[in-house]
């Protein structure tokens, strides 16, 4: 396998950053794979619940495809608990890092926060603040949250509803992971606003 001849980043050459960007291109070519395995990994993920993660997330998207929403939304929908399994005290934070250069920045904010929203439903039964979504109750996007959170999370554990496979979502998940927004600060410092 070729490689660059640095040790230290600060003495790679043009040349090098190049063939590293080629790779790093391919690398991302593969991201909707890599998300789909995610997604599936899910289904072994800690339950208690009726359906497991993994039937959570479809029964979530498929009440936002059914309910007519976007392909962001859905997508947005369908990984919000992604990041159960690698960072279960911060996984909205991180499913929205995924999300975030393929979606509104609304959608990112929605799921950065939904985790502290859908506490609404719960946390007075657990010793916590149910009410600890308030804080962002000037935000823009509060109502936004709340709605997101009742139409397509708290409302999707039951085993009895029609929800559609893994298989339905992947070409809606490849169309929107195709094209990024490129509105990451990181990714805009590297490749400039127009990508």
């Amino acid at each position: 396998m070729q490689t660059v001849s640095f040790i230290h980043m600060e003495n790679g050459t043009r040349e090098e950053y190049e063939f590293l960007d080629r790779m790093e291109d391919k690398y991302k070519a593969g991201l909707a794979d890599r998300i789909l395995e995610s997604l599936r990994r899910l289904e072994h993920s800690f339950s208690g619940y009726k359906v497991d993660r993994l039937q959570h997330s479809l029964q979530g998207a498929t009440r936002a495809h059914r309910a007519g929403e976007s392909d962001e939304t859905i997508v947005a929908v369908l990984l919000h608990d992604i990041g159960d399994d690698l960072a279960p005290y911060s996984h909205s934070e991180m499913a929205a890092a995924v999300l975030r250069p393929f979606v509104s920045d609304r959608l990112y904010w929605i799921v950065k926060h939904h985790g502290l929203f859908q506490m609404y439903y719960y946390a007075h039964h657990t010793g916590g603040d149910r009410n600890a979504r308030e804080r962002f109750k000037n935000h823009p996007w509060y109502q936004d949250a709340i709605d997101f959170c009742h139409r397509y999370d708290q409302n999707c554990f039951d085993p009895d509803y029609p929800t559609e496979p893994l298989e339905f979502f992947e070409p809606i998940l490849r169309r929107v992971v195709a094209r990024p927004r490129f509105n990451d600060p990181e990714y805009e410092a590297r490749y400039g606003e127009a990508g």
